[in-house]
C-alpha cells in the first residue's frame, strides 16, 4: 500500500471566547494517499473547514488550539513545525482554493499581480515568464480574453470569476496536496462540470492528493474515493464513495443523502400589479487602455434588457458566471450607475439622487452572494440584522428593536442567543443567514437574492427555499432569484430569465422553460445541471 501523503491523527480543535470554551473537532483522524481524494461531507457548522484550516494552521490562534492529535505530512508534524517551515509548505506544497473569494483576495491589487505573486515567490520566476503562465492559468480555469483580465481587480469580477481566479492562484505551483473547501460554490453548472474536469486532470497528471470539502453530494459522487461525513465535530461514518452512497450506515448520513429539492414544486403566485420594470437597461464598463487611458471599448454587462417583476412574483435569473446577472439586480436596486428606465412602485427612480433614494431603500433589499464580505466584521449579528431598523425606522426602541432580531433569525434557522456573536464565529451557511435575516428584518417589498443558497448545505437550501416562500406568501414579496443552481431555481421561481453575454436570450414559464426551452444556450445549460447532477 502507498504510504499517506497527509496522515490527521486524533486531532481536536478548541476555541476559547472569553471564558467559555468550544469543541469544533473532538478526535478526527483520516489518511490521504498521493493521487487520492478524501471528501469532508457535513451541514454547515459540522467542522470541515476547521479541519482543513488546521492542516495550515490558518486558524486564528491564540484563540483556536489544538489540545491533541498529529497533522503530518511527508512524515513531518504540521503542528509542531516551525514559521520557516510552514511558509515552505503553505501555497507550494500545500495550496487550499478558499469558499469565499472575495474576503480572499486582495481588492487593492490587480489579477495578475496576485496571481504572478505565488509564482514569484515560490518559484523565482521573473515578471515576463510570471505574466505568461498567468494567462495559461486563467485560461485553464474557464477565464475568457484572460489577457483583458490581467488589469482588472476582485471587484470588477463576477462571483465565479473570483472563484476560478482562486483556483488558479492554488494551481500555480502544482502542490501535492490541494485543499478545496467549497471550490465550486459560486460556479454555474457549466464551468463547474470544466472546473472539476481540470482538477482531476491535474490530479491525474501529477498524482496530487485532494481534501475535498463540499455539501454537493453528486460532486463527492463524481470526485472522491473515500468519504468521511462529519456532524458536530466529529466523523459519524467512513467508507469508499460507491459503498457509501449504496449502503449508508449512519442514520446522519441517510438524512443527508435523502435532502433534495427535486421535489418541491413552485408555490402558485398571486400576481399582482407591477413592483419593478426595467426597459433598454444597460450597463457598460469601460476598458481603458494606454499612458493616458483612453477608452478603447467597452464591457457590456448588461445590454439593453426589458423586464417586468410584479407583487407576490419571483422572477429567476440564470446564466453562466459574467453574463449579467448580478450586475443587472445591482442595477435595479440603483446600487451601479446605468443607462435606461427603472421603474420602482409607479416611479421612475433612474434619475433620482443618492439622498432622494432613501425614501425607496426600506422597501427594497438586496441578499449578497458573499456572505463574509458583505458583514461588517467589527459588529455583532445583532447590530448587523438591526442596523437597518435603527436607520428606517429610528422611532423603534432598543427592547423592541431586539426582539424583532431574536424572531428573524428564529425564523432563518438560528439561536436567538447568536446575535451577540460575531461573523467570523459563523460558519459559511450560518453567515449567509445572516445575511438573509438582515434582508427579511425591514419587510420590504422587492428583495434582489444574489445567489442565496450557493454556500448552504442541501437540507439547509430546502429550509431556506420553503422559509422566502412562506414569507412571500405572508408578507405578498416580490423576489429577483439570481442562481446558478437550476433545481433552486426551479423550486422557488415562477418565471424565469436566461442571460447571456448582457442579454436576455430566452424568457418562459418555470416548468414550460424546463420542459421544452427553445434557445440552444438555455438547452446547453440544463444539459449541464443534468450531467453534473448523475455523474
Amino acid at each position: 500500500m502507498t504510504d499517506p501523503m497527509l496522515s490527521i491523527r486524533n486531532l481536536d480543535v478548541s476555541f476559547q471566547l472569553g471564558e467559555r470554551r468550544i469543541d469544533a473537532v473532538r478526535d478526527v483522524s483520516f489518511d490521504i494517499a498521493p493521487g487520492e481524494t478524501l471528501a469532508l461531507v457535513g451541514e454547515s457548522g459540522s467542522g470541515k473547514s476547521v479541519t482543513a484550516l488546521s492542516v495550515l494552521r490558518l486558524l486564528p490562534y491564540p484563540s483556536a488550539s489544538h489540545p491533541k492529535g498529529q497533522i503530518l505530512f511527508k512524515d513531518t508534524d504540521l503542528l509542531t513545525a516551525g514559521d520557516k517551515m510552514l511558509r515552505t509548505v503553505r501555497g507550494n506544497e500545500i495550496s487550499m482554493i478558499y469558499q469565499e473569494p472575495m474576503s480572499s483576495l486582495n481588492p487593492l491589487h490587480t489579477i495578475e499581480r496576485q496571481v504572478s505573486e505565488v509564482l514569484s515567490v515560490h518559484q523565482g520566476l521573473g515578471r515576463s515568464a510570471a505574466r505568461k503562465r498567468v494567462l495559461e492559468l486563467l485560461d485553464a480555469v474557464g477565464i475568457p480574453e484572460p489577457q483583458t483580465r490581467l488589469a482588472s481587480f476582485p471587484h470588477q469580477l463576477s462571483g465565479g470569476q473570483r472563484q476560478r481566479v482562486m483556483i488558479a492562484m492554488a494551481l500555480a505551483c502544482e502542490p501535492a496536496l490541494l485543499i478545496a473547501d467549497e471550490p465550486t460554490t459560486a460556479l454555474d453548472v457549466t464551468v463547474q462540470a470544466q472546473i472539476l474536469d481540470l482538477l482531476k486532470s491535474v490530479q491525474r497528471r501529477m498524482g496530487m492528493a485532494m481534501l475535498f470539502i463540499t455539501h454537493d453530494l453528486g460532486i463527492v459522487r463524481r470526485m472522491a474515493d473515500k468519504v468521511c461525513v462529519m456532524q458536530n465535530g466529529e466523523i459519524v461514518e467512513r467508507a469508499d464513495t460507491e459503498t457509501l452512497f449504496a449502503q449508508p450506515q449512519h442514520a446522519y448520513t441517510k438524512h443527508l443523502l435523502s435532502s433534495e429539492l427535486s421535489g418541491m414544486e413552485p408555490g402558485v403566485a398571486m400576481i399582482g400589479k407591477p413592483v419593478m420594470a426595467v426597459s433598454d437597461l444597460k450597463v457598460w464598463f469601460p476598458v481603458k487602455r494606454g499612458l493616458f487611458k483612453r477608452t478603447v471599448g467597452h464591457i457590456k454587462a448588461v445590454d439593453g434588457v426589458d423586464l417586468i417583476v410584479r407583487r407576490g412574483e419571483t422572477l429567476g435569473v440564470v446564466g453562466e458566471s459574467g453574463s449579467g446577472k448580478t450586475t443587472l439586480g445591482l442595477a435595479m436596486l440603483r446600487l451601479i450607475s446605468s443607462e435606461g428606465r427603472i421603474v420602482f412602485l409607479g416611479d421612475d427612480i433612474a434619475g433620482k439622487k443618492s439622498r432622494a433614494m432613501r425614501d425607496y431603500r426600506a422597501d427594497m433589499q438586496v441578499v449578497f452572494q458573499d456572505p463574509y464580505g458583505s458583514l461588517s466584521p467589527r459588529m455583532s449579528v445583532g447590530d448587523i440584522i438591526a442596523e437597518g431598523l435603527a436607520v428606517h425606522f429610528p422611532h423603534i426602541k432598543a427592547r423592541e428593536r431586539d426582539e424583532k432580531v431574536k424572531a428573524v433569525l428564529t425564523e432563518v434557522g438560528l439561536e436567538p442567543e447568536m446575535r451577540h456573536r460575531y461573523p467570523h464565529e459563523f460558519s459559511g451557511g450560518q453567515r449567509q443567514r445572516v445575511a438573509i435575516a438582515r434582508a427579511l428584518i425591514l419587510e420590504p417589498k422587492f428583495i434582489v437574492l444574489d445567489e442565496p443558497t450557493s454556500a448552504l448545505d442541501m437540507s439547509v437550501q430546502a429550509q431556506i427555499v420553503k422559509l422566502l416562500r412562506d414569507l412571500q406568501a405572508q408578507h405578498g414579496l416580490t423576489y429577483v432569484f439570481i442562481s446558478h443552481n437550476l433545481k433552486v431555481v426551479r423550486a422557488i421561481a415562477n418565471a424565469i430569465i436566461v442571460m447571456q453575454d448582457g442579454k436576455i436570450v430566452e424568457r418562459a414559464e418555470t416548468e414550460t422553460l424546463f420542459a421544452a426551452p427553445e434557445h440552444p444556450y438555455t438547452r446547453t445549460l440544463l444539459a449541464a445541471a443534468l450531467d453534473v447532477a448523475i455523474q
